[in-house]
């Protein structure tokens, strides 16, 4: 049976709500007098979605949906607005809130967007449980160099890794970073053969130069190489290029203060800082990012 929590300080609205929900006979309806009660009764037990108003005294509705998402991320929250709450309706959305129905119009819309919501976290439960029955994905990806292909091989991958773990946007965004710093490394520094200290002295030329020698062989002939490796608690992704490489053990440490503010340690920096472990080959033309979806 499908529980719907409706958290409203009104006791009318708290009726009304609970009369559009209850024509649905599958759906058992439990209600809280404000942000406070819900949480408590959350813990007591978890319904599988809440119908929350924004103003209310103890703990709005924003404060709801945030706790809820820090708490019970797994909980999908539908926010009721009324006029003078839009400004926190948009703050509530952006914290985590799934969807929302203005009250006056929850005759019509309340019932069809709690389905929906419904059914599209149900979707993702069961998404989440296949991914974790995963034994172990693997692809393989060989681009030409052209940074188009880099960037776009960089999104598919994060995107990718992003929905086989269902991450949140930061981690997204994090694992997006360190892949994209380690196929730029791949595209500049190994494929054309551009150091990174002509970025340091002269920025324009360094691009300047690489757009030439996109255009020149052998460093047009060359191709990027990215091996992706998929388990349910851990990923590897290798990158490597044609280029001559070079050796890892010359590799300054950004994390030094004397390098930090040079262009030419951002990217290591950024895939140490995202990833759980880099790791390069002898020649120094292959490098291996290691994920762990669970922090040990």
């Amino acid at each position: 049976m499908t529980t719907v929590l409706i958290v409203d300080d009104s006791p009318i609205d708290r009726r009304l709500v609970a009369g559009i929900l209850e024509r649905n006979s599958d759906w058992t309806i439990r209600t809280a007098v404000d942000g406070l009660e819900a949480l408590a009764a959350v813990v007591e037990h978890t319904p599988d979605l809440v119908v929350t108003d924004m103003q209310m005294p103890q703990m709005n509705g924003l404060e709801l949906v945030t706790a809820l998402r820090q708490q019970f991320p797994q909980i999908p929250v539908v926010l009721m607005t009324a006029q003078g709450s839009e400004e926190l309706a948009v703050q509530a959305l952006r914290a985590g809130a799934a969807s929302y129905v203005p009250k006056r119009t929850l005759a019509l819309d309340l019932q069809p967007t709690v389905r929906r919501v419904l059914t599209a976290a149900t979707d993702i439960r069961s998404q989440a449980a296949l991914m974790n029955r995963l034994e172990q994905r693997q692809e393989s990806y060989r681009i030409e160099t052209e940074l188009s292909l880099v960037m776009a091989l960089s999104r598919q991958v994060q995107h990718e890794l992003g929905e086989l773990w269902a991450l949140e946007k930061t981690d997204r965004l994090r694992i997006a970073t360190a892949l994209e710093e380690a196929l730029l490394n791949a595209f500049y520094h190994g494929n054309l053969e551009i150091s990174s200290t002509l970025k340091e002295t002269d920025y324009a030329e360094f691009y300047a130069l690489a757009e030439r020698r996109c255009q020149e062989p052998p460093y047009s002939r060359r191709r990027i190489q990215l091996e992706l490796e998929v388990t349910p608690v851990v990923a590897r992704i290798s990158i490597q290029d044609e280029g001559k490489g070079f050796n890892p053990a010359t590799l300054p440490d950004p994390t030094d203060m004397e390098n930090l503010d040079r262009p030419s340690g951002r990217g290591v920096m950024l895939m140490r800082a995202f990833m759980d472990d880099i790791s390069y080959n002898e020649t120094g033309n292959r490098v291996t990012l290691t994920k762990r979806r669970y922090k040990q």
